[in-house]
């Protein structure tokens, strides 16, 4: 009997070292060399290829690959019809949306986007954004940018551009200011649409997107454990932000409980000490790798 094979595209680039960790936290681990497009997976079900997120869902339409990890930017640029599995927000640097913004350099006499009638923009993602100008009733024309586009628009070979950010860190680098946010975009895990009606298959995917979204949901949060007296125990309870409730078991030690919680990792060291204050011993943080809702 033939083996049952899953096609998954990753994407590579700017997206892949995050891919590749949320896939290890979510219990795969993917090797690949520099210059290699097939990496390794400890999956003997699933058949990884590396592809730009520009072209992913192209390839997924088309049946090439059975699914993939694009961002729904490039979706939409490429018309695609595919099925979306689930949303994964992650981006390069951080777990929040990215936003393709229009921007113009500082001191440009463009103030605002119906100052672009007639003018010039640059883009890698230009279909998005004649569909945005066409809605505003701007008449432009958007050229296709292969790279290097901030230096563009700053250099005077066109009027404006539309760019992906982050954290808008780059774009004030390069003296540029944002006059609108054309589309935002998260990270999708998306299906063909004849793979997700093989049951296989579908069940598959689904088994991988439940435990990228436990991946993701742990990145940002500790698991924390301690003991305390039980006439301590409401005020150390009150300190506690928790998913539900945190978990309380009995100790063997007469009079003393201990508690178990999820919190975000952030407030942790504000946490940590007032827990202390109020009562608590034995303070443990520990890393997450998954947290499945």
């Amino acid at each position: 009997m033939k083996n049952k094979i899953l096609k998954l595209g990753l994407p590579k680039g700017s997206l892949q070292e995050a891919t590749f960790k949320m896939f290890r936290k979510a219990g795969f681990n993917i090797v690949a060399s520099e210059r290699s497009y097939f990496p390794s997976i400890d999956d003997p079900e699933i058949e990884p290829v590396l592809l730009r997120a520009q072209e992913m869902s192209r390839y997924v339409q088309d049946g090439a690959l059975d699914c993939g990890i694009t961002g729904n930017d490039w979706i939409l640029e490429n018309k695609s019809r595919v099925v979306r599995i689930t949303d994964l927000i992650y981006a390069k640097q951080s777990l929040n949306k990215v936003r393709w913004v229009l921007a113009v350099p500082e001191g440009s006499k463009i103030k605002s986007i119906r100052d672009l009638r007639n003018k010039r923009i640059a883009t890698e993602l230009v279909n998005v954004t004649q569909q945005y100008l066409r809605k505003n009733k701007i008449k432009a024309e958007v050229e296709f940018s292969w790279g290097a586009t901030e230096v563009k628009v700053k250099v005077g070979l066109v009027d404006a551009i539309v760019e992906l950010t982050e954290t808008g860190r780059s774009l004030k680098a390069n003296k540029l200011t944002q006059l609108a946010t054309i589309v935002e975009s998260t990270t999708q895990f998306i299906a063909n649409i004849n793979a997700y009606k093989d049951k296989w298959k579908k069940s598959k995917m689904e088994q991988i997107a439940v435990l990228l979204k436990g991946a993701i949901a742990a990145e940002e949060k500790v698991g924390l454990k301690l003991n305390v007296k039980k006439e301590d125990l409401k005020k150390v309870i009150a300190l506690l932000p928790a998913l539900k409730k945190p978990t309380i078991s009995e100790l063997s030690v007469p009079g003393w409980v201990a508690v178990e919680t999820i919190i975000d990792e952030k407030v942790v060291r504000v946490l940590i000490p007032e827990l202390k204050n109020a009562g608590a011993q034995g303070i443990i943080e520990y890393p997450l790798n998954k947290v499945i809702y």
